[in-house]
């Protein structure tokens, strides 16, 4: 493994006017056993058909790895006789897919796929209720690799993240595309689940490349072959082009990201507004974005599906009121507070409705969340009936001048107070220590609560 290290490293060549380091055309690894070998389809030292070759290998730093579908595979791993098995992990008949292993995949399963539609592609897939804790225990040993690599780690969600590695070759003895394929290796063995690596220069390639060559994956995109790689890449690719912006683009006759290249930024931007110039610079391959390793939340949200559809307010009030404490809970022990409170519905047919209203001043208490989601609620009751719903709280900042605002009544004040008590006695006693009479509603009301 150091010769490896030492062989990689001795390929790198400077410059000699301006000391920039370039990379030999033959660089090229084998993930199988670390070894740098010359180009060929498998490694002449062990056999291994897992090689990456790149001009650019050695001389790229930022990085993206994600873990391959992440919940089942926790799951395989802890049951050793569903390896070979189609195991789906979500909620039920009613809920959606949070995760489909790769056997699933081949008969049509995908995330966030209605649970019914996933049981009709593959009737014979094993389904799993998700393991929240489980998942964000083993998370967490990912992450403490991770960090082992780089303190520049910037989370994305419980299983993937961006990491920077530039500068820490003689820290590790390695350039970073050796110690990432090290990385994975040692995930796999150690942790028993495998991540995909994307290795680029900026965090949108890194992000694109992980996603090529899943699972088990180590993907590059260089500087050179930015432009013709994304240049026949659909628009959906770009960050924020969702069903809808596709379609308007597509209005416009523009599908590919190589047309986009074709355009102006300004004449994108007074077509697209903000939009447009984003669709131009990510088009490009242009992301000046650094890996943060604080990466503070936007927002703060829990949800659940229904064991059936829902329609009365005296079915979701009680509900919702819960939905509301779990993330109160969580903004008091994240010390946040937010001034946007967000309710989230969907239909029986799946549309989605989400409404917002914003605050006097931010808060973090379960008592003024649940109220203006109750009014945002009440708007919505049109005779409807709904499968999910939840609450969210945006526009996070520090929780020290929270509720100042909003407590000039007699009336606020004393609910505060209330929840306070509130929160000291659950902190005793648990979260089911104290619960308020709207809080009690029959379970069959809604499903388990998800965050």
């Amino acid at each position: 493994m150091r010769a490896a290290a030492g062989t990689l490293l001795a390929r790198r060549r400077r410059e000699p006017q301006t000391g920039r380091v370039q990379d030999s055309p033959s660089a090229t690894l084998c993930r199988d056993c670390l070894s740098a070998v010359a180009t060929a389809e498998r490694c002449p030292r062990c056999g291994g058909p897992r090689l990456v070759s790149h001009p650019e290998l050695l001389g790229l730093s930022l990085a993206h790895v994600d873990c391959d579908a992440f919940y089942a595979s926790v799951e395989k791993r802890d049951d050793a006789s569903l390896a070979d098995k189609p195991v789906i992990v979500g909620g039920g008949r009613r809920g959606v897919v949070a995760t489909a292993c790769y056997v699933a995949r081949t008969f049509g399963v995908r995330s966030a796929m209605p649970m019914y539609k996933a049981l009709k592609a593959c009737p014979q897939a094993i389904v799993i209720a998700p393991d929240m804790a489980k998942y964000a225990a083993v998370g967490r040993e990912v992450r403490r690799l991770m960090l082992s690599l780089t303190p520049s780690v910037e989370p994305l969600s419980i299983d993937e993240a961006f990491l920077d590695l530039t500068g820490t070759e003689r820290l590790h003895g390695a350039a970073p595309a050796l110690v990432l394929a090290r990385f994975q290796r040692q995930v796999e063995r150690e942790i028993g689940v495998t991540v995909s690596v994307g290795l680029s220069h900026n965090k949108f390639l890194a992000k694109v490349a992980s996603d090529l060559d899943k699972p088990r994956g180590f993907a590059v995109i260089g500087r050179a072959e930015t432009l013709a790689f994304l240049a026949e890449r659909p628009v959906s690719l770009i960050w924020g082009v969702g069903r809808a912006m596709q379609e308007r683009l597509a209005r416009d006759g523009v599908t590919r990201m190589g047309q986009l290249q074709q355009m102006e930024e300004r004449t994108l931007a007074a077509r697209y507004g903000s939009m447009g110039t984003r669709l131009a610079r990510l088009a490009r391959g242009e992301d000046d974005r650094l890996v943060s390793p604080e990466r503070p939340a936007k927002s703060i949200s829990a949800e659940t599906t229904f064991d059936r559809d829902l329609a009365g307010l005296d079915e979701l009030l009680p509900i919702l009121r819960t939905l509301s404490e779990r993330v109160s809970a969580r903004m008091k022990k994240q010390g946040l507070a937010g001034r946007l409170v967000v309710l989230k519905l969907k239909t029986r047919d799946f549309r989605l409705r989400t409404r917002n209203a914003q605050l006097d001043g931010a808060t973090n208490l379960a008592d003024r969340i649940f109220g203006k989601g109750r009014d945002l609620l009440r708007k919505e009751l049109d005779g409807a009936s709904f499968r999910l719903i939840g609450i969210g709280v945006g526009d996070l900042s520090d929780a020290e001048p929270a509720d100042s605002s909003d407590l000039i009544d007699d009336g606020a004040v004393k609910r505060a107070r209330a929840e306070s008590a509130m929160d000291q006695i659950r902190s005793r006693f648990g979260p089911d220590g104290l619960s308020l009479g709207l809080t009690f509603a029959p379970k069959a009301r809604g499903g388990k609560p998800s965050a």
